[in-house]
């Protein structure tokens, strides 16, 4: 068996040692090839690559942005049964993906969970969702975001392109400062235009989907909702705040579509009542100023003037709208 180690040497907790050891490891099962990465976008082409020259398994050592890149290379030309498998090591600071397959976040103990699933045969297809707008489209692996938490996002990776480390506490400061920056003015209203279109399978496109629908098989459309922050989610958690998860969309699942969360309005009371609930309540989010919508084929998201977007942590800039749609058993991982 074949297999590419994409390796992302700027992720937080990648080190040449965790490499070198990983790569020793590995190559007892596989007959290894190693990729280092020299800048954003390279993973993907890596990824693609793969696809090309016969490799079986991709791994990922790095975070949550090298994954995403990596499975967009993956999927460059749509699903298939002959696209090589996924497989990932945590080396990022949260590692959202990793540990929602049940991989543990120390980068050694999910190399021997990893060696194992290899061993034992252990693979499985996810769902993934699919972002569209403008002229652009793009793969996300758990979640996507317009509003607040994606002007979050921006702000922290400004922040760390000028040498800060990626933590918790920077998000938690990053978020208090952008909230208390935009008290007393207007947040861009987001419109949550939840559609009734049947999912796309793992070799359907969302618009050929589309034109094949048996309206019997649609569900009931549900309402439109008006808010100034849209959460969605591919799966459980959202995040990590350090060791804990942060459960924005409790049922969300990689078996099923995707589930959205909304605020309303964005005040400090409402913020804080809400983050509790994610942290500490299996219920999840609740309330009046909540809006939670499960197992969703199409989330259209508009916003005039166009809003902040981010998609598996990464900041995408402002849009007018997104469109987002569910592919069950998109890719194969190893877990």
């Amino acid at each position: 068996m074949r297999g590419l180690l994409v390796v992302n040497p700027a992720a937080t907790t990648t080190t040449e040692r965790v490499r070198d050891v990983l790569t020793t490891a590995l190559s007892a099962d596989l007959a290894i090839e190693t990729a280092i990465t020299k800048g954003r976008g390279h993973a993907v082409e890596l990824a693609q690559r793969a696809t090309e020259t016969g490799i079986d398994v991709v791994i990922t050592l790095g975070g949550d942005g090298t994954v995403n890149e990596v499975a967009n290379g993956l999927l460059r030309d749509g699903p298939s049964p002959a696209t090589p498998a996924l497989a990932v090591v945590p080396g990022g600071s949260t590692n959202v993906f990793a540990r929602a397959l049940g991989y543990s976040a120390s980068p050694v103990e999910a190399t021997g969970e990893l060696l194992a699933h290899l061993r034992e045969g252990h693979s499985r297809r996810v769902g993934l969702g699919h972002a569209r707008w403008a002229d652009q489209s793009r793969w996300f692996t758990f979640c996507a975001g317009m509003g607040l938490d994606a002007e979050v996002v921006g702000r922290v990776e400004r922040k760390r392109s000028g040498g800060r480390g990626n933590s918790a506490g920077l998000f938690l400061r990053s978020g208090l400062a952008r909230y208390s920056a935009g008290v007393g003015r207007s947040h861009p209203r987001i419109t949550l235009d939840l559609e009734p279109e049947r999912r796309p399978g793992p070799d359907q496109t969302a618009e050929n989907a589309t034109e094949t629908q048996d309206a019997d098989a649609v569900a009931e459309r549900r309402p439109d909702h008006e808010v100034e922050v849209a959460v969605v989610c591919n799966t459980v958690p959202w995040t990590y705040l350090g060791d804990r998860p942060v459960r924005a969309c409790p049922e969300a699942s990689f078996t099923t579509g995707l589930d959205v969360l909304g605020l309303r309005r964005v005040r400090l009371s409402s913020l804080l009542r809400v983050t509790g609930q994610m942290l500490n309540a299996d219920r999840g989010p609740h309330g009046r100023n909540v809006v939670l919508e499960h197992d969703l084929d199409v989330v259209r998201l508009r916003a005039t003037p166009g809003a902040p977007f981010q998609m598996d942590g990464e900041y995408l800039g402002k849009h007018e709208e997104v469109v987002l749609t569910s592919h069950s058993q998109a890719l194969r991982v190893i877990a």
